[in-house]
């Protein structure tokens, strides 16, 4: 492809999608970009939802990935507002959604799909009362912001990371909060018994009640708003508002319907390309190799977003491929920060460094050999970018050199 001539068209205009148009202008593309997103307000980041912008700590201006004014400078054609609709991959054309400013077709030389995920629904009665609240835009998070302030009555139904950041930020703001989750411990599905017992004892500290083993059998409400969860073994929780945070699903289906494959997200390669050569995917709506661990699977976060959108880019433009990253996370709760590196897969064993108790700590995930997989790091950043550094290099180390804290971890990481 010609990068004076060709016509990239992206579709979705998050954080995936709105990194993708700014790295081919980075990376040399001279051609047309088109950059299509359903929400009415440019790309955005979306972490700090949960956090500052519900703690009213962000502004508009400090959200936005990049000023309005860098698309038209960077002569990217964003259009708001509109949704694609349909993929015709033998024409190379995407149809658009009528209600937008503009309907009908474009066509393209090279598509992006940066289509995100939806929060996954309980398939439960009472949830499409009013004050029933999940957290995946600006709308939803500007929804539960209002309904938060001192007093009020806030009921989180799971305890992942999404969850656990709401239920503080609405502490921050005086509200009384109950978490709801159906495992026996909250981050059951994404982190060790350690990290969710700290976690746990921690929001309980600051008076968050956590009902665990809990199932939700209803929301129930008068008057068409929600007043309250009930469980399964019969009591309710009386609430004002509910956050329902109990995971995402990949928006794959345009994908499928175009006939490319998908399982748990569009199936994509290390360049982030589906089976049509002319199709990329990237960000939370993808199923990616994941070289370091040798499979696959698919990842929610802002560094794989801009991971993949790199990939692409480098990809469209001639670029060489850039080197595969450590899938890192975090997640900010009250004065805590926890950042994450790697993924414990296959570990049988942890190592502990530094204080559980006193709050700054790292777990360290190790394989039977001694490979370190994932690091998980409390108030502990030199551990976490050591860590990072460790499993990069597939390094091997003895629970006991870890946990000697003599040794830093400058030393550890060499």
């Amino acid at each position: 492809m010609n990068q004076q001539s060709g016509h990239v068209v992206i579709a979705g205009a998050g954080h995936a999608g709105g990194s993708a148009a700014a790295m081919l202008r980075q990376f040399g593309w001279q051609g047309a970009i088109t950059l299509i997103g359903e929400e009415p307000i440019p790309p955005y980041q979306r972490p700090p939802l949960s956090k500052a912008w519900l703690k009213g700590e962000a502004t508009a201006e400090s959200l936005a990935l990049r000023p309005a004014s860098f698309y038209p400078s960077a002569t990217i054609d964003l259009r708001l507002g509109v949704r694609v609709t349909g993929i015709d991959r033998a024409a190379k054309t995407v149809t658009l959604s009528a209600e937008g400013a503009e309907g009908g077709t474009l066509p393209y030389d090279y598509l992006i799909l940066a289509l995100g995920a939806r929060a996954r629904r309980l398939p439960l009665p009472g949830t499409d009362l009013g004050g029933v609240l999940e957290l995946r835009s600006v709308a939803d998070a500007d929804q539960l912001k209002a309904a938060l302030h001192p007093g009020a009555r806030l009921a989180v139904i799971g305890g992942g990371y999404i969850g656990l950041e709401a239920a503080a930020s609405a502490r921050a703001l005086g509200a009384e909060v109950t978490v709801i989750e159906r495992e026996s411990r909250v981050l059951a599905r994404v982190a060790c018994p350690i990290l969710s017992d700290f976690f746990q004892a921690f929001h309980r500290g600051q008076g968050v009640t956590i009902e665990v083993d809990a199932q939700v059998a209803a929301l129930e409400g008068v008057d068409g708003r929600v007043t309250g969860v009930r469980l399964g073994d019969g009591r309710l929780i009386p609430c004002d508002v509910a956050l329902v945070g109990v995971g995402a699903v990949a928006n794959d289906e345009l994908a499928r319907a175009a006939g490319l494959t998908c399982h748990n997200g569009v199936a994509v390669d290390l360049a982030a390309r589906t089976d049509d050569p002319a199709i990329f995917a990237i960000g939370d709506c993808t199923s990616r190799p994941l070289p370091l661990y040798d499979r696959t699977g698919r990842l929610e976060s802002v560094p794989n977003a801009l991971e993949q959108a790199k990939q692409a880019a480098s990809m469209i433009c001639g670029k060489p491929a850039p080197t595969p990253e450590v899938p890192w996370f975090w997640s900010d709760q009250y004065d805590l920060r926890l950042q994450i590196a790697g993924i414990p897969f296959d570990t049988t064993e942890i190592a502990v460094r530094g204080d559980v108790e006193a709050g700054t700590f790292a777990l360290f995930h190790l394989t039977a050999d001694g490979t370190v997989q994932a690091v998980e790091a409390v108030n502990a950043s030199t551990e976490f970018m050591g860590g990072r550094r460790i499993i990069a290099r597939r390094k091997r180390l003895t629970r006991a050199r870890i946990e000697d804290v003599s040794v830093s971890m400058q030393e550890l990481a060499a």
